[in-house]
């Protein structure tokens, strides 16, 4: 007996790595620390009631936000294991093994699991806001997504240490991804905790896509609606179009190691470069999935601290609407070289050249709109005008891939990834980062400390170019990716010690980062206006941290940039358009507002359940999670009671304190 329970632990728990280990005692410690604190402090019913079962945007905006920082740092700390691995020539830091896992799962991370999450933490949180809207259209769906979201990363991320990560690459291209090739259960926890995840992320697509269309405050027609919210569109739009082809592409795969089937195994008559046509299809639209709310938050954060309107406003709608557009044409530029032949080859690269002319129209838009501005430059602006050059290089070495003779010469070397760090870290990092400190102030009522920030910035931006430029002369000397190691005559070594040094400095900067919000939290300094950078649009119009009702008085809007031109008439004594004051003007009524409701947490905790009883094919454990995905949907079609009305007398009280506090 004692001998079967030692060799099903054996095959259960990842053992024999000491970084792993490592990784088990601390998870364990952290885990009886949260639960002895909760414990302690007698916070689990607050954790219950204000929390987990929140159906309130900007909680559920804050919540991915946490996760996704977690992710960081996990992600993070997987790329400096690389960088450690790859700093000397036949370094035995990382076996293949873990070297393969680790690569696989940064990537993963990266991208699903902290790229998205933080995305659609600042979709939560602002784009009711600017709208003038007092939720998202689906607040029941918006908590169910992110609980998918939550749940399927933590599938995911429990394969460090029971099971084994998958280690087939972040694409999981086959054979290396069916049974053949990956026979353990590793990349059945890929399969699940994207499925999962994905699940939840389309949902949040059609959210968004809904509020925006359908939520908007009086007058504020599309051509009047901030730039962040027109990039939170294109990029849901997409999101409906590419995710689906993601789920259906998982489940074909898992199908393969299943049940036997052969869609994408040579030998049983399938074809793998069917998967990879599939996988980019959703692959490369999810790249402008993840930049295009980065353009939006450039553009707020421009227009805001240039103090004019944004330049080419409706060019740059356009440049935003045909790159989604675009993006659906270019996935076959990531197999120049796998034999499609000179016309399909010729076309990809003509359309990759093509989606990079909205790309650089941007660019301009945000220089005209700082030529001649009254520019200043706190923290979010800096990031901002980083982001420029940086995704200008990244932008050049794109259109030098795009052509389809040189790719021959660039495919798989370190050029890729330099570029593609470039504008993923460049871009879309920055970016968020941008959004994260503009927006700070409206999500917890103060701002993060500039100094540490200001530092923060140095160090991740020194860090970046450290890391990354040494990798365009890697890849041209030769130096491929997926390698765990290379020889000593490669001449490679400098330069790979210098790429290091530049991933420890872009660590020390996230250090930085937690510091400086620790820091912020101890030696709070509230805002006490509301308008913490004297804004624009409508979020600055309300105080911070936002009511739960987000507007007492649904707003009335009459222009673009609306709040900011309010302010302008006032400063020259103009008074608002008649319906402006009648609708400030209005007698308060009760808000309708949604209840909270623990079914998206139970639900989503039963689709980790069956996730993980597919993994391990423990069909009772199938059963019992699909059970209970059955009987919540249950509970949901059978409850009536699901929303309530806060009173006039309430929303007095919130409001007087709230100008008390001005």
């Amino acid at each position: 007996m004692w001998d079967k329970i030692k060799e099903f632990s054996s095959e259960f728990f990842v053992t024999g790595d000491p970084l792993i280990l490592g990784a088990q005692v601390s998870i364990a410690l952290t885990l009886v620390a949260i639960i002895f604190t909760l414990t302690y402090f007698k916070k689990w019913r607050w954790l219950w009631t204000e929390w987990l079962t929140s159906v309130d945007h900007k909680k559920i905006g804050i919540m991915y936000i946490i996760a996704s920082i977690l992710m960081l740092f996990r992600g993070g700390v997987d790329a400096l294991l690389m960088r450690v691995q790859l700093a000397a020539p036949e370094l035995e830091f990382l076996n293949a093994e873990h070297y393969n896992a680790i690569f696989t799962t940064h990537g993963v991370i990266m991208i699903l699991f902290m790229a998205m999450p933080l995305m659609f933490g600042l979709f939560n949180i602002v784009v009711p806001l600017q709208i003038g809207a007092r939720d998202v259209a689906f607040p029941f769906l918006n908590s169910l997504s992110f609980w998918m979201f939550f749940f399927g990363a933590m599938l995911f991320n429990v394969s460090f240490i029971i099971g084994g990560s998958p280690d087939a690459g972040w694409l999981a291209y086959p054979p290396l991804s069916e049974l053949s090739g990956s026979p353990g259960v590793g990349q059945d926890f890929y399969i699940w905790g994207i499925q999962i995840s994905g699940i939840g992320s389309l949902a949040t697509g059609i959210n968004f896509v809904v509020t925006i269309l359908k939520m908007r405050a009086p007058g504020m027609k599309l051509m009047k609606m901030p730039m962040f919210s027109w990039s939170v569109l294109s990029s849901c739009v997409t999101i409906m179009l590419a995710f689906p082809i993601l789920t259906v592409t998982l489940f074909l795969l898992f199908l393969d190691r299943y049940l036997g089937a052969h869609f994408f195994t040579l030998d049983g008559g399938g074809n793998p470069m069917m998967y990879l046509n599939l996988i980019w299809m959703w692959g490369h639209p999810e790249v402008y999935i993840v930049i295009l709310p980065a353009f939006g938050i450039f553009s707020e954060i421009v227009a805001t601290f240039a103090k004019k309107k944004l330049f080419g406003y409706k060019s740059m709608v356009f440049a935003l609407m045909s790159i989604s557009f675009f993006s659906f044409f270019t996935w076959a530029h990531h197999f120049f070289t796998m034999g499609s032949g000179a016309n399909v080859n010729a076309f990809f690269a003509v359309t990759t050249m093509i989606i990079a002319i909205p790309t650089g129209v941007k660019v301009f838009n945000w220089l005209f709109t700082m030529y001649r501005g009254k520019l200043s430059f706190p923290t979010p602006m800096l990031w901002t005008v980083a982001f420029i050059p940086c995704f200008v290089v990244g932008g050049m070495t794109g259109v030098m891939l795009s052509v389809a003779p040189a790719d021959f010469q660039f495919h798989n070397s370190y050029f890729l990834i330099a570029h593609f760090h470039q504008v993923l870290i460049g871009g879309v990092v920055f970016g968020y980062f941008a959004g994260l400190y503009y927006w700070w102030p409206k999500m917890f009522g103060f701002k993060l400390h500039e100094g540490l920030g200001k530092w923060a910035f140095w160090f991740w931006n020194i860090g970046f170019y450290v890391c990354f430029m040494p990798q365009y002369a890697l890849g041209f000397m030769g130096m491929t990716r997926r390698f765990n190691e290379y020889n000593f005559d490669m001449g490679w070594q400098p330069l790979n010690v210098v790429s290091t040094v530049g991933a420890f400095l872009m660590g020390i900067a996230f250090i930085f980062q937690v510091w400086q919000i620790a820091h912020s939290i101890k030696f709070l300094k509230k805002e006490t206006t509301g308008d913490s950078w004297n804004g624009r649009t409508l979020e600055w119009s309300i105080p911070s941290p936002a009511p739960h009702y987000n507007f007492a008085r649904i707003p009335v809007v009459t222009s673009q940039d609306d709040f900011w031109e309010k302010k302008q008439r006032k400063l020259r004594g103009e008074k608002d358009a008649p319906e402006v004051i009648a609708a400030e003007q209005a007698p308060l009524e009760p808000i309708h507002m949604p209840k909270n409701s623990g079914i998206p947490f139970i639900m989503s905790l039963s689709w980790f359940v069956a996730g993980f009883g597919f993994v391990w094919d423990w069909k009772w454990m199938i059963f019992v999670g699909m059970g209970g995905v059955i009987a919540c949907m249950l509970a949901r079609s059978f409850t009536y009671d699901t929303d309530y009305y806060i009173p006039v007398d309430e929303v007095q009280r919130t409001e007087a304190a709230a100008r008390g506090a001005h």
